[in-house]
Parts: structure tokens; C-alpha cells; sequence
């Protein structure tokens, strides 16, 4: 059985492509039915539905710091 991945807002996710200015970094402002996400290379911003992000997202390269955390 496969795990789900547990998401968070503020955590740096890597993707499967690249954005057009280079980079597969993007940092994720928004969660729910759709995931919202910034690129980390020019700070474009874009929604993707759940099922595609999942799809897409390769790994967590940084997670969010929280109070919890710290």
C-alpha cells in the first residue's frame, strides 16, 4: 500500500518539470481541493488540483517551520 505524502503550507516542494525560468522549486501558499504554489525561481504563482500536484510533486526539500517545530 502506498503512503500518502503529509503536505504542509510553507513546506518547499520539488516538482517533476520545470518552471520556464529554470526552476523545480516551489513553495505551497495554499491547500485544500487545490494547492496553491509560488515559484521559488521568479516567484510566478499558479493552482493545480490535488490529483495533479500529487501526481507531480517528486519530494519535500524543506519543510515549514512552525512553532511546533522550533
Amino acid at each position: 500500500m502506498i503512503e500518502k505524502v503529509q503536505y504542509n503550507i510553507g513546506d518547499v516542494v520539488r516538482m517533476k518539470k520545470k518552471h520556464p525560468c529554470g526552476s523545480d522549486l516551489w513553495k505551497i501558499t495554499r491547500m485544500g481541493m487545490d494547492f496553491g504554489m509560488k515559484c521559488e525561481g521568479c516567484g510566478h504563482t499558479v493552482m493545480l488540483p490535488r490529483v495533479k500536484f500529487e501526481r507531480m510533486a517528486r519530494a519535500i526539500v524543506e519543510t515549514a517551520r512552525t512553532e511546533d517545530n522550533e
